[in-house]
């Protein structure tokens, strides 16, 4: 009996041997790798947000640096006094600021009162130092946005620590508030070669906001943006942003995906109609952003061909207003945004239309009592010489390249010969329209008309100062002040320009005087406010427009992922 058990035990035994050599043996343990955290796709705490280009030149206070992409990196990176509400005017950053007010009237003086733990992505604290910075190069380099009120400064006083800075103006300046937006870190960049002009090419080098940059891509067309662990305010609530380039017609194909829950792209009429489509199957918000940012055509008197009003004026009126516009919107939402007025964009309180109507059977006449003449067929000459005129757009820029292209056109059919240049914008902005010598001392190039944005940031007094105003001095030899981009000086409109800057002038009445001459003296051609669009799908929580001017992404710290 204990012999027939202890068999049929060996037998058992048996089988189970064979039975565990022929089983599919389990999957071998793979080792975990040190330090490396592999997160699922789906479970990131991201919005990807389609743009139409993520493009170097990153310096908010340069024309050259005017873009979609760097409002939006500007406002979640780097410190400002004030900030733009939604009506419009500019409150108090109290992440930045504890205090900031005018405390004397004679001199003319502002303080702020900076946090203690105000400070960079590397641990140096804002201060100061930072505002002197910015004072210093706007009120020197050539080709910065709106330095009007910079330019009044007389000195920047640091006390307790940096902590606190005193700011005092040769005289009272009512657009304060609009000043010491988009602070550069002065320690990073005062020393750094070609600081000013480079040093924002490629990306920032620090962040003082509720995001820093994880990664740059622009060969890719991606920017990641991640959350700030040393922000000293209330934390993002996303981990990550991301900012994608595709076409048009892509991103609304990942919107419909899902793998874009945003888009902020200039869209034109086409992409228009496609998302209007998609709306009809997928849920999703279009929103219109007005950028800060004009489009215009200036007829530059610094320029010897166009020195004479009455060439500028017939030049003006062969030009097609309707046709540059419809060209250069692409018959998108930026073409319901018509510039009829010389200074306020539309979409700003203040804006009135002071168009004047061109007429184009005057550009014969006004030519021929310049002492051209054109030959049946022909084009216009003087002496045997051809009027033969440049035009400039930034490389690679549109609305403006599209635009100069077409103006070249235009003048053809009336006879007028034109070249389009497009020249870089930082060599455009910063040497051929400001008149200053290139970095190896040569003269800048001649350019007869320029296909330029007017940009405003705050202050609509700074801008008809900036713009249209007469070459001032600091009283410091060492310090030039670049002229403004058409080099249009007009004495008798200057003292109307100053009274509007300090405020002994409404800017309404000041408007008044100064609007017929500019367009009297054919200077300058505006034309549509550039607009974006902002798309949203239902996931993207708390994703909007903005304030005015500021763009969506200033409010991206309190963007969140539905789900997430």
């Amino acid at each position: 009996m204990t012999r027939g058990i202890a068999t049929r035990l060996l037998v058992l035994v048996g089988l189970l041997a064979v039975t565990a050599c022929t089983a599919t043996p389990p999957p071998p343990l793979v080792p975990s790798t040190p330090g490396m955290t592999v997160v699922p796709k789906e479970k990131l705490n991201e919005i990807v947000v389609g743009v139409d280009d993520v493009k170097g030149g990153y310096n908010p206070h340069t024309f050259a640096g005017q873009s979609t992409i760097t409002t939006a990196l500007a406002s979640v990176l780097l410190p400002s006094t004030f900030r733009t509400a939604p009506d419009g005017g500019q409150v108090l950053d109290r992440t930045l600021l504890l205090d900031a007010r005018v405390t004397r009237a004679d001199p003319y003086t502002v303080t702020y009162t900076i946090r203690k733990d105000a400070s960079w992505s590397d641990s140096a604290p804002v201060a100061a130092e930072d505002f002197v910075y910015l004072w210093q190069r706007m009120r020197s380099e050539p080709g910065v946005v709106d330095p009007a009120g910079y330019r009044l400064i007389d000195d920047i006083a640091s006390r307790e620590g940096g902590k606190v800075v005193e700011v005092t103006f040769a005289k009272p300046y009512p657009g304060w508030r609009t000043l010491f937006h988009d602070l550069l870190p002065a320690h990073l960049l005062k020393d750094a070669p070609g600081g000013w002009s480079t040093a924002l090419d490629d990306s920032f080098p620090a962040s003082a906001g509720p995001f820093s940059v994880k990664s740059l891509d622009r060969p890719r067309g991606e920017i990641v943006l991640e959350r700030n662990d040393r922000f000293w305010e209330q934390p993002a609530a996303l981990d990550r942003v991301v900012l994608r380039r595709a076409s048009q017609h892509d991103i609304v194909g990942a919107l419909k995906t899902g793998d874009d829950q945003a888009a902020l792209v200039r869209a034109d009429a086409i992409a228009m109609t496609d998302l209007a489509e998609l709306g009809k199957a997928t849920p999703l918000t279009i929103t219109q952003v007005p950028r800060a940012e004009v489009v215009q055509v200036l007829l530059r008197p610094a320029a010897p061909q166009l020195s004479d009003v009455r060439v500028r004026t017939a030049v003006m009126s062969a030009l097609d207003r309707d046709e540059l516009i419809a060209i250069g919107s692409r018959s998108g939402p930026g073409a319901g945004l018509r510039a009829d007025a010389q200074i306020v964009p539309p979409t700003k309180s203040g804006y009135r239309k002071t168009l004047v109507a061109t007429d184009p059977a005057a550009t014969a006449r006004l030519l021929s009592e310049a002492g051209f003449s054109k030959p049946d067929n022909g084009q216009w000459s003087r002496e045997g010489r051809p009027l033969n005129l440049t035009i400039a757009a930034p490389e690679g820029v549109e609305p403006y390249v599209t635009i100069a292209t077409q103006l070249q056109r235009r003048l053809a059919l009336s006879g007028i010969a034109s070249e389009v240049r497009t020249t870089p914008a930082n060599e455009l902005f910063g040497v051929d329209l400001a008149g200053t010598a290139t970095s190896n001392g040569e003269p800048p190039e001649v350019v007869d008309i320029a296909v330029v944005p007017l940009v405003d940031t705050g202050d609509s007094a700074a801008v008809l100062a900036s713009a249209f105003g007469c070459r001032s001095t600091t009283g410091d030899p060492g310090t030039p002040i670049p002229a403004n981009l058409s080099g249009f000086c007009d004495q008798s409109i200057q003292p109307v320009i100053d009274d509007a800057l300090t405020g002994r002038l409404l800017l309404a009445e000041a408007l008044a005087t100064v609007e017929p001459v500019l367009w009297q003296q054919a200077v300058a051609m505006p034309l549509f406010q550039v607009t974006d669009v902002l798309v949203t799908l239902p996931v993207a929580q708390g994703v909007s427009a903005g304030a005015p001017f500021a763009g969506p992404l200033s409010g991206a710290s309190t963007w969140r992922r539905e789900g997430r």
